[in-house]
């Protein structure tokens, strides 16, 4: 980390960067010319961040469009192989529909001795078992069928809404450049502007995504150990009946946090009525991250965590990101962890305090 701040280029976007924030804090003065500044290099951070998002969803929409275009092959070759199978069906169906089968079951009561019933009987059986065997092998063909059908529907759908993200992350980014420029025109240190951007950009591919990445992915590892800790002080968990109550004190967390990674000696997590606010600091880079818990059902009973707002060094990253990096690093816990057979029903944070509320279903 302190080798990579050595390289000259990203020194100057942190000197430049201080210049126009302060020493003691990453937001900016009140003054206007600060704050234009600052918004024009938070739009140039979006642009970034949305081309990145641009570019995975191009390749995301590629990756389905080849997944479709096999689907619709192998659909075709289901459909050839059907129709023969359509046709032996039929003929089992015409066979009992005009009555094919009722002399078969004449000859059957017309037996002479026994060897005649016994051998009209396995042959009887034989007939309807390739009968029955022609039309499930049939059904099953159809239903395979119908199902790559819907499965094909369904992808279809999904290459809808890509596509249609792809349109609006495309205008975003059009939106934002046009913002740029047009506040770019008419102001004295333009120049100094461009370059002030220029390094934001290397600053932040070469360093600043990597730190950000470093805080989740340190709070992913610990959130894993989380539940060992809660078993390790049950203070912090009381039942009545059916029901369990899980508070945590925000200075306990902290506590937890910093016994895993030293990272967090320099990191908090704050508890305000709704909301999550974490924010560390190290080697002058400051994360500040807002976010809130949910209950989510889906793949399994989790509490899961989002984040509404991510500010690097002042600057406020867009959703785009904010959403790649919820997908890379699980914040979330699992209540099944801490007590066998419950189910998070409820989560709330109070200022100090989160309170979770569990239920027990066997």
């Amino acid at each position: 980390m302190i080798k990579a701040l050595r390289n000259p280029s990203l020194w100057i976007a942190i000197c430049l960067l201080a210049s126009v924030w302060t020493a003691s804090s990453p937001s900016l003065h009140a003054e206007s010319s600060d704050e234009a500044t600052r918004r024009l290099l938070e739009k140039s951070l979006s642009v970034i961040e949305i081309d990145k998002e641009i570019s995975r969803i191009i390749g995301q929409q590629q990756a389905l469009k080849l997944e479709i275009s096999a689907m619709e092959s192998k659909i075709l070759l289901k459909e050839s192989d059907i129709i023969q199978q359509q046709e032996n069906a039929g003929q089992v169906l015409r066979a009992y529909y005009t009555g094919e089968r009722d002399m078969m079951l004449r000859a059957l009561l017309s037996f002479t001795s026994l060897s005649d019933l016994f051998t009209m009987m396995d042959y009887f059986d034989w007939i309807i078992s390739r009968d029955k065997n022609t039309l499930n092998k049939y059904k099953a063909q159809y239903l395979d069928l119908k199902k790559d059908r819907d499965s094909i529907l369904t992808e279809q759908q999904r290459l809808n809404e890509i596509e249609h993200n792809l349109v609006a992350q495309r205008s975003r980014v059009i939106t934002l450049q046009q913002d740029i420029d047009r506040d770019m025109k008419g102001r004295s240190d333009s120049e100094q502007i461009r370059i002030m951007i220029e390094e934001l950009t290397n600053f932040w591919q070469n360093i600043g995504l990597h730190e950000v990445k470093q805080y989740f992915s340190a709070l992913s590892a610990a959130m894993q150990e989380l539940p060992k800790w809660l078993n390790d002080n049950k203070q912090y968990l009381q039942f009545k009946g059916f029901e369990y109550t899980l508070r945590i004190p925000e200075d306990e967390l902290n506590q937890f946090l910093r016994s895993q990674n030293d990272l967090f000696d320099n990191f908090a997590f704050r508890f305000e009525q709704g909301a999550i606010k974490v924010q560390g600091q190290r080697d002058g880079l400051n994360v500040e991250i807002t976010g809130n818990y949910s209950i989510e059902e889906e793949p399994k009973n989790a509490i899961r965590f989002h984040v509404d707002e991510l500010i690097f060094n002042g600057l406020a990253l867009p959703d785009t990101t904010r959403r790649a990096l919820e997908e890379e690093f699980d914040l979330g816990f699992y209540p099944q962890l801490i007590v066998n057979f419950v189910r998070a029903k409820s989560v709330e944070v109070t200022d100090g305090e989160m309170i979770v509320k569990l239920k027990v279903e066997l």
